[in-house]
């Protein structure tokens, strides 16, 4: 305790709390805007204006063939059907290896029991994504922060060169530090700027996130969380998120760090920026909410045990990264899109019976409904 209120004390003598402007770089970092103000130019970030759950989402841009290998997208005939609908479908064999090679036949789609014609299908080898990264950069990744970087940087390197990327971090509120670009350097260069102080808003932050990929180029979209802990600042909730995730086709990944069964019962205590204590929340990692977001948009969450364990958080990327290579893009037409609303979606291969497929819970149709290919 003694130690404690010597760093209490050495906190108050310093102008503003000294620490909170470490986040993000130090003197010579971006100023740090409260959210709805945006300034461009210079080096000062932006935030996201809102991240409540009735307001509409940015207009997805116009979808157009890019250099090198054409992108295969839907006619526009079919896209401006009414119902019509993509997801994203993973198809993996008994030992865990992608299968690859199917085409429309070997696909079945139900929408509520309903089998659906497939109207598109695409192989996702070589398709760029449009993708964000969520780091969490609370007080107890502070340990963990330089292995996050390495991870990450991993990850940008493994992407296809035309993928369109940005950059959060989050503590008690999310920071966009690099806006979409094709230009990985930029978002590489902005891995410095992680700094751990503060609480976890990662509700909020992964709200922020499904909106702000909306405004990608492409019609596939996915966002990346690295976190080690629970909940603890969001303004937003778990069933906003899961209801925005249901109107949307974002792929939801996540890398959790941390022990999902840690006790609660240690003590810590917050002091501004800085966290102290020991044991109980500052090692658990809300796993429960990970996998739930990921199940219900056909993504995969990675839960690393081991704090510290540098190589099994760089084999988590560079598996996100894999598999966003290994996966299909299925179009259909759904039933009675007039009546608009949720409904469940169940994808099969029945020719490969020993076949796992992972796809998205639902889609939402008619009013609400978010489908970029639809655009």
């Amino acid at each position: 305790m003694a130690a404690l209120a010597a760093v209490i004390a050495l906190m108050l003598t310093l102008p503003g709390g000294g620490i909170a402007l470490a986040q993000q770089g130090g003197d010579e970092s971006p100023k740090l805007l409260t959210p709805g103000r945006q300034k461009s130019g210079g080096s000062v970030l932006e935030l996201p204006a809102t991240r409540r759950q009735d307001v509409e989402p940015q207009p997805v841009p116009e979808l157009v063939p890019q250099q090198g290998q054409e992108l295969e997208i839907p006619s526009r005939q079919l896209r401006s059907q009414l119902g019509y609908t993509q997801v994203t479908v993973t198809v993996t064999n008994p030992g865990g290896g992608y299968v690859t090679g199917l085409n429309k036949n070997d696909f079945r789609v139900y929408i509520n029991g309903q089998e659906r014609p497939v109207e598109f299908l695409r192989q996702d080898l070589n398709t760029p994504v449009s993708v964000g990264i969520l780091v969490d950069t609370s007080g107890s990744m502070q340990p963990k922060i330089q292995q996050a970087r390495a991870a990450i940087a991993q990850f940008l390197r493994d992407l296809n060169e035309r993928d369109d990327v940005f950059l959060f971090a989050f503590s008690d509120r999310p920071f966009l530090l690099q806006p979409f670009t094709s230009d990985h350097s930029l978002v590489m260069s902005r891995l410095g700027l992680l700094h751990a102080y503060g609480r976890t808003a990662l509700y909020d932050v992964i709200l922020d996130g499904m909106l702000m990929v909306q405004r990608g180029r492409y019609d596939k979209k996915a966002i990346l969380v690295v976190t080690d802990g629970m909940d603890t600042a969001s303004h937003s909730s778990l069933n906003q998120d899961i209801a925005q995730a249901r109107r949307m086709g974002v792929l939801v990944y996540s890398i959790g760090i941390g022990d999902p069964s840690a006790s609660s019962s240690g003590m810590s205590l917050s002091l501004g920026p800085l966290i102290f204590g020991s044991g109980g929340d500052l090692e658990r990692v809300d796993a429960e909410t990970l996998k739930m977001l990921s199940n219900e948009t056909g993504a995969k969450t990675f839960i690393i045990r081991e704090i510290g364990d540098g190589e099994a958080l760089r084999n988590s990327t560079a598996a996100i990264s894999q598999e966003l290579r290994q996966q299909y893009t299925v179009g259909f037409l759904s039933p009675d899109p007039e009546h608009g609303g949720y409904r469940n979606l169940r994808v099969e291969v029945p020719g490969h019976p020993g076949d796992t497929v992972r796809v998205r819970k639902g889609v939402t149709v008619g009013e609400g409904a978010e489908s970029a290919a639809a655009r």
